[in-house]
């Protein structure tokens, strides 16, 4: 697989998941059990670990069904 077609598979998905991230917050997608978020008065942390990997997985499963 060219470089040049990688990347805009990625150019792509980066679209759609933007253009659907309002719709997939409502799925409970961003606020996984393993998301870690600290609040305090002045400052917010938030480390979504748990969505990282759900989304990590995804797109390797989706790659590698490309690439066979």
């Amino acid at each position: 697989m060219h470089i040049s077609k990688l990347l805009i598979i990625f150019g792509i998905v980066l679209i759609a998941v933007g253009l659907l991230w309002p719709v997939l917050t409502k799925l409970g997608l961003g606020r996984l059990p393993g998301d870690i978020v600290i609040e305090r008065e002045n400052f917010r942390l938030y480390a979504p670990i748990a969505t990282s990997l759900l989304i990590s997985v995804a797109l390797s499963l989706i790659l590698w069904l490309l690439s066979r």
